[in-house]
């Protein structure tokens, strides 16, 4: 919005020419969604608190997450407001990335929404089924898949970091393939969301190496120069990725250890939605699986455990899974296990990045 107002001015007052650079309107983006965030956090724990919307402790999780039962929490609806709203303001509105990516962040937040709303407020303990769910998750990730496809000038090509030979071409069973990358993400990120800040801060981390993925990709010179495959018009999802990265730095001054509120499946599941989304769309899927490779753990340690579980009858591999309980049980501090997977996060984020240059 602000770059149509005020971009146009800068043939009579040459300062509004700023606004045409993406770098610019990202970073205050960024700026815009923390704001959000940080100013009206306080009045979302508070209104949270009022309606009585608290968090509900499973019974058989680790002991010391049971003084936690109450605190606040669908704060996912905070950063979704902040991460559109900032989308709206500084992004080239006639992108149709821009709309894609809203239209699933929003879509994914609205099954979040309902998920929690079911559980918090209505008090049914499993909120949606996970036919139900999966389902609604695979609508919205089918009809984005066949936006993407439509786009005369995407490539239905995968690429695979390390290996710039290796690109089959899917054709419309890229429809699908973009399915998988949304649906995969967003269910990670909702495993990882279950420790104060655990899941919120490798996604702005991730956020952070798609907002540079973005940028490179829609950049014709660059893309060619570095031989990743150029995205027309992809170059403004960057500013999205840097709302996303702001509105996750202002929840995470409320969601640090201890937290006082947390982002429930609408916030878990909106967040992964939208970087699976990005992923897709800057033609950098399969290096999700380094950028998000914290997610990945996570949500490998449960499909071990519990396929470990069937075929052993009754042994585990962990303690507990997701594999942040594994190691509470083991003795760890909750914010040791909440920074030393941080640490992780920024490790596969820099190995991630460094594929720019190892095509």
């Amino acid at each position: 919005m602000l770059y149509h107002l005020l971009y146009p001015l800068h043939k009579t007052i040459s300062a509004f020419n700023v606004f045409r650079y993406i770098t610019f309107r990202t970073i205050y983006a960024s700026l815009t969604a923390f704001l959000i965030c940080f100013i009206l956090g306080p009045w979302v724990i508070k209104k949270m608190s009022h309606l009585q919307i608290g968090q509900y402790i499973r019974e058989d999780g680790p002991e010391t997450h049971h003084k936690k039962a109450g605190t606040p929490t669908m704060g996912g609806t905070l950063i979704i407001f902040s991460v559109i709203i900032s989308t709206l303001l500084w992004t080239n509105l006639t992108n149709r990335y821009v709309w894609i990516v809203l239209m699933v962040t929003a879509g994914y937040g609205c099954i979040g929404f309902i998920d929690d709303y079911l559980m918090q407020i209505k008090k049914q303990n499993k909120g949606l089924t996970g036919r139900n769910k999966f389902l609604l998750q695979s609508m919205i990730a089918i009809i984005t898949g066949g936006l993407v496809y439509l786009n005369p000038d995407f490539s239905t090509q995968v690429t695979f970091p390390f290996f710039k030979n290796i690109s089959p071409d899917l054709k419309w069973g890229y429809i699908l393939f973009a399915a998988f990358v949304i649906i995969g993400t967003s269910n990670a990120v909702n495993i990882t969301d279950g420790l104060d800040g655990l899941a919120i801060g490798p996604f702005i981390i991730a956020s952070s190496a798609y907002m540079v993925f973005a940028y490179v990709a829609g950049h014709i010179r660059i893309a060619n120069y570095l031989q990743i495959q150029y995205v027309a018009g992809s170059g403004e999802i960057a500013i999205f990725c840097g709302a996303l990265a702001g509105s996750g730095l202002g929840f995470l001054w409320f969601n640090t250890y201890p937290a006082q509120i947390f982002m429930g499946d609408v916030g878990s599941l909106a967040l992964g939605g939208a970087i699976g989304t990005v992923a897709v769309i800057t033609k950098q899927e399969i290096l999700l699986v380094l950028v998000g490779g914290l997610f990945v753990i996570e949500t490998l340690s449960v499909i071990f455990q519990v396929g470990f579980f069937k075929v052993t009858n009754g042994r585990r591999i962990f303690k507990m899974a997701p594999l942040h309980h594994h190691f509470e049980l083991k003795g760890w501090p909750e914010p040791k296990v909440i920074v030393r997977f941080w640490i992780i996060a920024i490790a596969l984020a820099l190995l991630s990045m460094s594929t720019l240059k190892l095509r």
